[in-house]
């Protein structure tokens, strides 16, 4: 494995995306219990209308209200919203346009739907706005509310046009509160206190959207962070085993003798049995090749990269502190 210890003292949003399968909301989760630990508090933010932050923790559904769903390693406070665009939409308007009534009666209407599907970016802002007035919030002696906050984003094919929200909401205003707050959203996203991350794992198919995907983040000028290579199995073989499985120099003579002398086959037996884990062993170093090969492709966007173990129990609250301790240890924390 090969990582670059990063500084994320600057950064204050953490933008976590992936291609869907690759477990974006179980990185997303686990990154916000590595930056609350040792006495931090950090909001973690849905945005997908999945409750997928509420399974991973087994909580019920959350609601629309900032609440404290897990205390992190050494101390410190993670907390929990998933965004519901209509209320967000509500809060906008009150506070914009001093509208909360009339914008619940225009909710009962319809009119945010239809708003929201003429201009699809429009919610987009309105999603972005919340968390963004997350990370700007600061209480009454000054300081920021929150250490950090970590956005569960939409998948990696959507992420840029998803931030890019100056962009996005160019067609619905030039001046005004809309203007202005893309502007402010668009000041913190585009600022050295974002970081956009990538979750894969080492399959083309993702790390091939991972590389499109920050390909089009630095095209439209959006900071981006880390790449988190997510369910990686460790190998059990040396190096050099795999290396002659894949050339074709794989002794099954020697697997004949090791069952032997393990007492675990004898004459016949041992050699059909020696010849099955033979190819188990080829079959496993051509997934080990192409797997190496992915790695050298991630390397070379030159961005820091960090490995999460495969969970062989799946992911619980357990294996979340596990997969936040790999992060803290990696210095992505």
């Amino acid at each position: 494995m090969e990582s670059r210890d990063t500084d994320w003292d600057g950064v204050r949003l953490h933008v976590v995306t992936g291609k869907g399968g690759t477990g974006k909301t179980t990185v997303a989760a686990a990154l916000a219990l590595a930056l609350a630990a040792g006495g931090r508090k950090v909001l973690l933010v849905e945005v997908e209308g999945r409750q997928g932050i509420a399974q991973i923790f087994d909580l019920p559904p959350l609601p629309y209200e900032e609440r404290k769903i897990a205390v992190a390693p050494s101390g410190g406070d993670v907390y929990a919203l998933a965004i519901d665009p209509e209320e967000a939409m509500l809060e906008y308007m009150e506070m914009f346009y001093g509208m909360r009534r009339a914008g619940r009666a225009l909710t009962k209407m319809g009119v945010v739907d239809f708003a929201t599907t003429v201009a699809p970016g429009f919610r987009d802002v309105l999603v972005t706005g919340k968390t963004t007035e997350a990370v700007r919030r600061r209480g009454k002696n000054g300081k920021r509310v929150y250490d950090a906050v970590v956005l569960d984003a939409p998948p990696t094919g959507r992420i840029t046009r998803f931030l890019n929200v100056t962009q996005e909401v160019a067609g619905l205003a030039k001046v005004g509160p809309i203007k202005n707050h893309s502007d402010l959203v668009s000041g913190v996203v585009k600022s050295p206190e974002t970081a956009v991350h990538f979750v894969t794992l080492l399959e083309e198919m993702p790390v091939q959207e991972t590389l499109d995907g920050i390909a089009e983040l630095r095209e439209a000028g959006l900071p981006a962070g880390g790449v988190f290579i997510n369910m990686v199995r460790e190998s059990q073989l040396p190096r050099t085993a795999l290396d002659k499985a894949v050339k074709g120099g794989f002794d099954v003579t020697e697997l004949v003798l090791g069952l032997k002398a393990a007492g675990l086959a004898d004459g016949a037996d041992a050699a059909s049995v020696a010849e099955a884990l033979a190819g188990e062993v080829v079959e496993y170093a051509h997934r080990a090749a192409l797997e190496h090969e992915e790695r050298e492709a991630l390397a070379e966007v030159a961005l820091p990269r960090y490995e999460l173990p495969l969970l062989a129990d799946g992911v619980d609250l357990a294996g979340l502190y596990e997969l936040a301790e790999s992060i803290r240890t990696q210095g992505a924390a």
